[in-house]
């Protein structure tokens, strides 16, 4: 079976613009025009990327994101008409990948997604086991512990995490961290980092508004603390 790509868009138009361009890849897609249809169709199968516009009639975009994202791990890219920051954050905030404004080359479309695709839980770190205090990362097996206790990151959290721990004490800034963990290079938006490493301090951080484990270097970046 092929990589399958689910489209949620309320556009028709926009919707078959999009299918049509991503089977010019070689994917399956499956299309969804609603919220609950997007959900019916990932219960039914779960795809390999979902692409889910902001604004669905019934449940919106960031509702759908994060039901999908409670029992998946799945790349997801919001779409946006709107370059509002406020939903760019919200977006990336419950829990998606990456997002894209319209309207957008299909070019641009599948390079991100080819990039999405190509993020793997196995990393080459030259390490198959780091302990840092009470955080343990396992690359080769794609865990992470804290305090003994299991916790269940997205892809993109875990790879930003096993990026940083490959160099503890070493800065990333944002264009070093866009290139390594989402393939992107100098046309990533560095609030992709912001917000992920937000969301990752959630979880790997027993105090997340003081962390202890990724700090942030002022004016450079962030790195992980040895």
């Amino acid at each position: 079976m092929g990589t399958r790509i689910l489209t949620v868009e309320d556009d028709e138009r926009i919707r078959t613009a999009v299918k049509l361009a991503l089977e010019d890849e070689g994917w399956d897609v499956e299309e969804a025009a609603s919220g609950e249809d997007a959900l019916n169709a990932f219960t039914r199968q779960a795809a390999d990327v979902v692409l889910i516009d902001i604004m669905l009639p019934g449940i919106d975009g960031f509702d759908v994101c994060r039901a999908i994202r409670r029992v998946s791990d799945v790349p997801i890219v919001m779409v946006t008409a709107r370059i509002d920051t406020h939903d760019v954050v919200a977006g990336l905030e419950a829990g998606a990948d990456d997002y894209l404004t319209k309207p957008f080359a299909p070019k641009e479309l599948s390079a991100r997604i080819r990039a999405l695709l190509r993020r793997v839980r196995t990393t080459d770190t030259g390490s198959r086991h780091m302990v840092f205090g009470d955080l343990e990362i396992v690359p080769d097996e794609g865990v992470v512990r804290l305090a003994n206790t299991e916790l269940h990151l997205t892809k993109t959290e875990f790879k930003l995490l096993v990026e940083l721990a490959s160099n503890p004490g070493r800065v990333f800034s944002r264009e070093v961290l866009l290139e390594k963990v989402w393939g992107y290079g100098y046309f990533g938006d560095g609030r992709l980092v912001d917000v992920h490493i937000r969301r990752l301090r959630t979880k790997i951080e027993t105090d997340a508004a003081n962390p202890r484990h990724v700090v942030t270097v002022r004016g450079l970046g962030y790195k992980l603390q040895a």
